[in-house]
């Protein structure tokens, strides 16, 4: 079971296990010349988003017919709740990061403009 969806999303578990190490890793601190409001937030919308999109576009491509149930779990409901899990994880089981209420908003955010992505890439 677990050949055929790296067969059929890879790109998509590498994403997931570059977050997942993201998330949980101790991260240093970086001085840019240029502030920029809510960086962290901004960045939990990319990633998450483009994780939902990447979804999106490895399910249209490895499958002939749409099942809307199985992308609500896939491309909706488990990137908002791995999100969740990894901002517990963070709060929780690690000393080096914090998990943040916020983030998990931001991380659904873009996990919704993500399948507002797909849903366009659909009627295409």
């Amino acid at each position: 079971m677990l050949h055929k969806y790296l067969r059929r999303y890879p790109l998509a578990l590498f994403v997931t296990v570059c977050i997942v190490l993201l998330s949980v890793l101790p991260m240093p601190e970086m001085k840019v010349g240029v502030e920029v409001p809510l960086a962290d937030k901004w960045t939990h919308m990319v990633m998450y988003g483009t994780l939902t999109l990447v979804i999106w576009f490895e399910y249209r491509r490895s499958h002939d017919r749409w099942n809307g149930a199985k992308l609500l779990f896939l491309a909706f409901l488990a990137p908002i709740a791995m999100g969740g899990i990894l901002e517990l994880v963070q709060a929780h089981l690690t000393t080096c990061r914090s998990g943040e209420w916020l983030d998990f908003v931001a991380n659904t955010i873009g996990v919704c403009l993500g399948c507002v992505g797909g849903l366009l890439m659909r009627l295409r």
